[in-house]
């Protein structure tokens, strides 16, 4: 094997956080440090490189605690006010990456294009003097007297300061695997259990609402435990598939049904076809319909609220109720069932698609056992921690980078500029 490499600092991974590390670990130390960032993947990047569908949601207009999930919102807090959505703009600005606004609020480059992102991070990474090495899977991470040692398959190195920046588990053939927890666990940290997240629901084999695949509307969905209580609810857009439930709505709420799930095997999640709106309310509405469209068919009013293949099977398999049923024969039970339908309609959820396809991964290492001021970790000086490795993940819309951008760059400003420490051994 040949002889040991040392750095200053070295990062292990070079995804979204890895990267930002790289960056501002080398613009901090200047050329008389030396930066290293390892990667398992042959590619660098490839998981930016697939997000917002190869377009690359760099961040939302408005990110606040609120819109993530995992840690107390005050932890949380304490990292993004570090490096605001704004900045995030004006730092990719300065690279030469324009952004554009998108109705939702997701802000995209005007390119739209992931390959501008990720070029103009590589770019940076360089003109900051850090080393980029792809096709170096770490295999083992250890404290020594003056530092950590780490082991590729290439050989060793040696760092004052190390990085853990590998990610979760979600999107495995990317390169996140969740190998790295191991290494975190070695040095004295623990991690909380980890789930998939942002990711889709599977329906019952056959369930009617997958008959309607490649239908999309908005809507609100609710987790609610055996007892009826709401947990969590979430509006977006939902897309219905050949196997359930995927879009914005589906994926958001999916790490709250799961962890809801795991408590309670009673769990439900209900979907709410007309969100923003009550079962009071849409139920005086078809009331006062009557009058004036009691011959209709209920289906044919129902188009005017739903898609019409959505509301003829609402009625029909939601509901129980014969589509063509004119408005004025409905009874009250037959009304309510369909307003039930409507707006609080029960899907039996079997399971989610797991870290396949995944976007993120919910747990990870408590942001108690860090520093937030530095993403130092409290359990052994020397070592930092940032991205999905932490135990926070967030929305669907770029809130999720704008963890990783924060994060990171606090990482790598701080590991440079560490003195060294005593080392603490487990």
């Amino acid at each position: 094997m040949p002889p040991a490499l040392t750095y200053d600092v070295l990062i292990i991974g070079a995804g979204a956080a890895g990267l930002m590390a790289s960056i501002f670990a080398g613009r901090t130390t200047g050329p008389s440090h030396s930066v290293v960032a390892l990667d398992g993947a042959k590619r660098i990047g490839a998981k930016i490189l697939i997000s917002g569908g190869g377009r690359c949601n760099v961040t939302h207009d408005i990110v606040t605690p609120a819109d993530f999930a995992g840690s107390k919102r005050n932890q949380i807090a304490k990292v993004l006010k570090t490096f605001s959505a704004d900045d995030t703009v004006e730092f990719f600005h300065e690279l030469g990456v324009s952004l554009k606004r998108e109705n939702t609020g997701k802000l995209f480059p005007t390119t739209d294009s992931a390959k501008t992102v990720l070029d103009a991070l590589l770019s940076s990474v360089d003109r900051a003097g850090a080393t980029l090495l792809p096709e170096h899977r770490v295999t083992k991470a250890s404290r020594t007297d003056d530092g950590f040692t780490v082991r590729t398959e290439q050989g060793e190195f040696h760092t004052r300061s190390l990085i853990l920046a590998t990610g979760g588990k979600s999107l495995p053939k990317t390169g996140s695997d969740g190998y790295a927890y191991s290494f975190a666990i070695g040095l004295g940290h623990t991690v909380t259990q980890t789930t998939p997240a942002l990711v889709p629901l599977v329906l019952t084999d056959g369930h009617w609402l997958t008959r309607l695949s490649g239908l999309t509307m908005d809507a609100e969905l609710a987790v609610a435990n055996a007892n009826g209580k709401i947990l969590h609810r979430q509006a977006g857009s939902l897309l219905l598939t050949h196997f359930g439930l995927s879009g914005p709505a589906a994926m958001d709420i999916s790490r709250h049904w799961i962890a809801a799930h795991q408590q309670d095997s009673g769990t439900q999640l209900l979907i709410n076809f007309l969100p923003g709106r009550t079962f009071d309310e849409i139920e005086a509405e078809l009331v006062d319909l009557t009058g004036s469209h009691g011959i209709s068919g209920i289906t044919s009013v129902l188009e005017d609220y739903v898609p019409r293949r959505l509301a003829h099977m609402l009625t029909a398999e939601g509901a129980s109720v014969d589509p063509t049923t004119p408005m004025a024969q409905l009874s009250k039970p037959q009304r309510r069932a369909v307003v039930r339908a409507l707006t609080s309609l029960p899907v039996p959820v079997v399971r989610d698609r797991g870290y396949l396809f995944a976007e993120v991964t919910a747990g990870g290492v408590p942001l108690s056992e860090v520093n937030l001021a530095t993403m130092e970790s409290r359990k052994c000086p020397g070592l930092y921690l940032c991205g999905e490795i932490l135990n926070v993940d967030g929305r669907i819309g770029g809130y999720n980078f704008q963890w990783a951008w924060a994060s990171g760059r606090l990482a790598g400003i701080n590991s440079a500029n560490a003195e060294a420490t005593p080392p603490q051994h487990f």
